[in-house]
């Protein structure tokens, strides 16, 4: 994962606190295994807002954030039965004009690259020369004063682009990445969840309907079942069915033993696996 000012240890956090719920033996599209990931980004993404800044210019206490300690009391926190109130309703988007790629070469060298320029249309500028529109990350800056993302000259604002990779025993096994805005570290571990707990492909890992704890509601896509629907909101969950998907993905898996590349790609957005 990409460190801050990046929100990869976002991630990362939340990761440990899954770690802490045994996951495989849930349903994977059932309400319990949405609830307890809906539970862990919230309280991961608390923790990025109170960390997550420029450290050339700031103090990023990573260690603090992303201690076995810090992630079994946040775990500790969760009710099985019942979701925690927000505790913070987000003020950013989630955004869907991110664009997402990968490529692995014959020598197993891997890139995981995304751009975006953050809102549809950027800062609304563009250059003179190339036609090219300038982003608006300005946007994470807060006025808050103290705040790590308080707004300052010459510094980088928190950064939602997080493009990954999965290294298993050492080894590159994945090269991927999960477009959305603020939705990436939860769509990461969504993925990663997917693939390692249930055993999809990468493709079914993909394709899996997807739910989202955002701004005080829960967002649950139109294939997540009613009866799912149904157990989330007797635990407390607001769901909502958003008019667009959730985020969007593309990744590559590396099988170093057969030394076959497998590729997919998220129906969700334009893209395609392809191979050469």
């Amino acid at each position: 994962e990409l460190p801050p000012n990046g929100q990869g240890a976002t991630a990362l956090l939340m990761g440990k606190i899954l770690q802490e719920f045994p996951l495989g033996r849930m349903h994977p599209m059932g309400s319990e295994r949405a609830h307890i990931e809906a539970e862990a980004a919230k309280l991961a993404y608390l923790a990025r807002d109170r960390f997550v800044a420029d450290p050339t210019v700031v103090e990023v206490n990573l260690d603090a954030m992303m201690s076995d300690a810090k992630a079994k009391s946040l775990a500790g926190l969760i009710d099985p039965n019942a979701c925690i109130p927000n505790p913070r309703a987000a003020s950013e988007a989630v955004h869907k004009d991110t664009v997402y790629l990968t490529v692995v070469d014959k020598q197993r060298t891997a890139v995981s690259l995304i751009y975006s320029i953050f809102e549809a249309l950027g800062s609304g500028i563009a250059s003179d020369k190339y036609n090219i529109l300038f982003q608006n990350r300005g946007a994470n800056f807060s006025l808050a004063p103290g705040h790590p993302n308080e707004l300052q000259g010459g510094k980088r604002p928190l950064h939602t682009i997080i493009p990954g990779m999965l290294r298993q025993n050492g080894k590159l096994t994945m090269s991927f990445g999960v477009m959305g805005g603020f939705y990436q570290p939860t769509g990461h571990m969504r993925l990663i969840s997917n693939l390692l707990d249930y055993g999809m492909n990468l493709q079914q890992a993909i394709d899996a309907p997807r739910t989202f704890a955002y701004d005080g509601v829960l967002l649950a896509e139109t294939g997540v079942p009613a009866a799912v629907r149904h157990g989330l909101e007797e635990r407390g969950h607001k769901v909502v069915t958003p008019v667009l998907p959730i985020g969007g993905a593309q990744a590559i898996w590396i099988d170093h033993e057969t030394g076959v590349l497998t590729g997919a790609s998220d129906p969700r957005k334009d893209g395609c696996a392809m191979g050469y």
